[in-house]
């Protein structure tokens, strides 16, 4: 892999080339380590409320940071309807193995939840911890699928595409059957979790798209030991009011200071 990278301390963006030619967008500040990267939602990006106070807090405490556009999002190369779970996690990967040192806090929100339980898994000595927000494992198939009306699953197998209206912006959600049968490759929820590092899961009990029961679920099926579940009684799926962000960063200063 390449990278062109513009001048960090102007706050531009820089790109990571992969060995397919896909370019990921993503921001780094130096910093000592544990790092921080922040692993983003469906459809969202790198600039938004939760990733941009994030790097305040790094930079403040002095920590490295990374956050990233998934292929098809944001900045990155790419057109969002050829994307799928394993397709994002390899950019995760990409831009985790090639831009940080030494352990890293992950901090995903939603299927970015998926995102860092996935990254876990794979790179296990590279963990510090995990911080998750209304995290999302296996969303496709046990939050998407079942939802939808057989008329909205004949369309995705007839047609392969749908389009699904929502909350978090004017323009519909592009669903794929891709995007449903490739996510059945990295279900995590089926067996024990092989992840011994500490785990920090805040979840909005008001959060209309992903249940917090999901939060607990996950805390059951990882191995270690040290996991701490916060529940937010009126929190909603966002989670980036300014009580909320307190309470990320809060969270994520404790596990810096024990590790």
């Amino acid at each position: 892999m390449t990278e062109a990278s513009d001048d960090f301390a102007a706050g531009r963006v820089s790109y990571l080339t992969k060995p397919d030619g896909a370019l990921i967008a993503y921001h780094r500040t130096p910093g000592r380590a544990p790092g921080i990267v922040f692993l983003g939602g469906f459809a969202s990006d790198m600039t938004g409320t939760k990733a941009l106070v994030l790097e305040g807090f790094a930079k403040a405490r002095g920590q490295a940071f990374l956050r990233f556009d998934y292929q098809g999002h944001g900045q990155s190369s790419g057109a969002f309807v050829d994307g799928c779970i394993g397709l994002w996690h390899s950019d995760a990967l990409a831009v985790i193995d090639a831009q940080t040192e030494g352990p890293q806090i992950l901090v995903g929100s939603s299927m970015g939840g998926w995102m860092m339980l996935l990254t876990a898994v794979a790179r296990p000595e590279r963990v510090a911890g995990l911080v998750g927000i209304a995290s999302a494992p296996d969303f496709t198939e046990d939050l998407m699928w079942p939802n939808f009306s057989e008329e909205v699953r004949e369309t995705l197998r007839r047609d392969g595409i749908h389009q699904e209206p929502t909350a978090y912006g004017e323009e519909p959600y592009t669903i794929t059957m891709k995007l449903i049968e490739e996510g059945r490759n990295h279900l995590l929820l089926r067996d024990r979790l092989a992840i011994a590092a500490p785990i920090r899961l805040l979840h909005g009990m008001a959060d209309p798209d992903v249940p917090y029961q999901l939060s607990l679920q996950i805390a059951a099926h990882v191995e270690s030991g040290d996991v701490q579940v916060y529940l937010i009684k009126d929190g909603d799926h966002r989670l980036s009011t300014e009580r909320d962000l307190a309470i990320l960063t809060s969270t994520i200063a404790a596990m810096i200071d024990a590790s």
